[in-house]
């Protein structure tokens, strides 16, 4: 029984409206529960997120930069010996490549992103418990 119940009282002498401020005050306990648990494991996963999207964000600046300053360069040097349209389709195809490596970098560490896990499963025992089945959750 709970705390809340007078010594000697038992549930058949408690009355319905006890017996339902105890289910309310035990399940206002449970949501804080799970409210702090689905906080906990997101910001989890929000440290996992923030670095793929640094990866991401480094991918852009590096490609943008170098993109810049090298293409530039490549497609100087291959003008002389290709011809100017055809040393700039190279150029294109070379940095397309690399701009496909980095962003499935990314893409690699947002996998790895696990969401909330813990708070799903523990969100699948309440009709369990509410019922009284606890056992059922083990």
């Amino acid at each position: 029984m709970s705390a809340g119940y007078e010594e000697g009282r038992t549930a058949d002498s408690a009355s319905v409206g006890q017996l339902l401020g105890e289910v309310t005050r035990d399940l206002s306990t449970l949501m804080r529960q799970e409210v702090a648990l689905a906080k906990a494991e997101l910001q989890e996963s929000v440290k996992q997120g923030q670095k793929g999207v640094g990866m991401f964000a480094g991918a852009g600046i590096a490609g943008h930069m170098v993109l810049l300053f090298l293409s530039i360069a490549l497609w100087w040097a291959l003008g002389n010996v290709t011809g100017w349209s055809w040393s700039a389709v190279i150029v294109a195809v070379v940095w397309g490549v690399i701009a496909a490596v980095l962003a499935l970098r990314g893409r690699a560490e947002m996998r790895r992103v696990r969401g909330l896990p813990d708070t799903a499963d523990s969100v699948k025992k309440i009709p369990n418990a509410l019922q009284g089945n606890e056992e059922k959750n083990r």
